[in-house]
């Protein structure tokens, strides 16, 4: 055997012991953050630099130290609040406020509100593109998004979307959403503020959740017919549709595991799906959470797991189930080696 037969022999051994433990490491609930409280919640996000977890509540938003997994302050005076995209390098937050058709500027330091950009009708989803440093607002009920300078506030436009727009991603110069009611992804293009393109997305329906892969352009859509849909972000192509759970409302991608993963909120379990290369996916798990768990984020640093989950009333005939008071909480999730 020659001295490059060998090298090779050496390398593909040491390959064996780490794609074995990458295939033994699953999910598993660890403990629970409480919440409390009244009123309910939509997204999560993580800000990875600062190690904190923004959790919308009602009219707040709860701030959770991901180092402690401990409540450590709030965001308050946030009617109807649906998410937060934080903007680390330039010290602050954006709030959507959907029952005040307005967003909050947050100095990230102090938690402060320091001031307030006008929105359309029910201002849902929430991006920051550090590009262009401007955020994005996607006004659920006004079917547009409003986009504004992430300094100072100032609205620099109004894009109409012709669809009810649900999560959105950046990438490349251009800006992906969801219109959930119209099965299909617009694409705007961030230099001109202009819609340029439509993906449908059939025979998928109802995608909300949206979460993307940077290195390798993909967008993972969190889908009505619970679906896992892939589609390449540089042209809309499909490149995989997974089986996932039941309503589905929220997506996560994890760099550094190369997991994808959506939360079924009907079903209480997320799905998770390995990313094997940019062409091939698998799911590796459907992991046990809680009936109503359906909105998570995932935190790319201890690549922990977070799903916001309450308990419920039993439901009367046609009526929503009420939510239990004071039952809100976190749910955690580790990735561990498997028993």
């Amino acid at each position: 055997m020659n001295a490059l037969s060998r090298v090779l022999l050496i390398a593909s051994f040491s390959l064996v012991p780490m794609a074995a433990a990458h295939a033994a490491d699953v999910y598993r609930f660890t403990h629970e953050i409480p919440i409390g409280g009244e009123g309910g919640w939509d997204y999560l996000s993580v800000e990875p630099a600062s190690h904190r977890l923004f959790v919308s509540h009602a009219s707040r938003v709860v701030v959770i130290d991901t180092r402690k997994d401990a409540i450590v302050g709030e965001i308050a005076d946030t009617p109807g609040v649906h998410g937060v995209a934080p903007a680390p390098e330039l010290g602050l937050g954006f709030v959507s406020n959907g029952r005040a058709d307005n967003v909050s500027i947050v100095e990230l330091a102090t938690l402060k509100t320091v001031g307030h950009v006008a929105t359309g009708k029910n201002p849902d989803a929430i991006l920051y593109e550090p590009e262009r440093r401007e955020v994005y607002a996607f006004n659920g009920h006004g079917q547009s998004v409003t986009v504004f300078a992430a300094a100072g506030g100032k609205v620099v436009a109004t894009i109409p979307l012709g669809g009810k727009p649900e999560f959105a991603q950046a990438d490349g110069g251009r800006v992906f959403v969801n219109l959930e009611d119209k099965n299909e992804v617009a694409v705007i293009a961030t230099a001109t503020h202009a819609v340029i393109a439509r993906w449908p997305i059939a025979p998928d329906e109802e995608a909300s959740g949206m979460a993307i892969d940077h290195e390798h352009h993909r967008l993972f859509l969190g889908c009505g017919n619970a679906r896992l849909l892939v589609l390449d972000s540089t042209d809309g192509r499909v490149v995989a549709s997974l089986p996932a759970g039941a309503g589905i409302d929220a997506a996560a991608f994890d760099p550094g595991t190369q997991l994808a993963f959506v939360s079924n909120g009907h079903d209480g379990t997320v799905t998770v799906v390995h990313e094997d290369s940019p062409e091939r996916f698998a799911v590796v798990q459907t992991l046990p959470t809680q009936r109503s768990a359906r909105t998570l984020a995932v935190d790319p640093v201890s690549h922990k797991l977070y799903l916001a989950a309450a308990l419920f009333h039993p439901a009367e005939a046609g009526r929503r189930p009420a939510m239990i008071a004071g039952s809100m909480k976190v749910l955690v999730y580790s990735l561990v080696p498997a028993r």
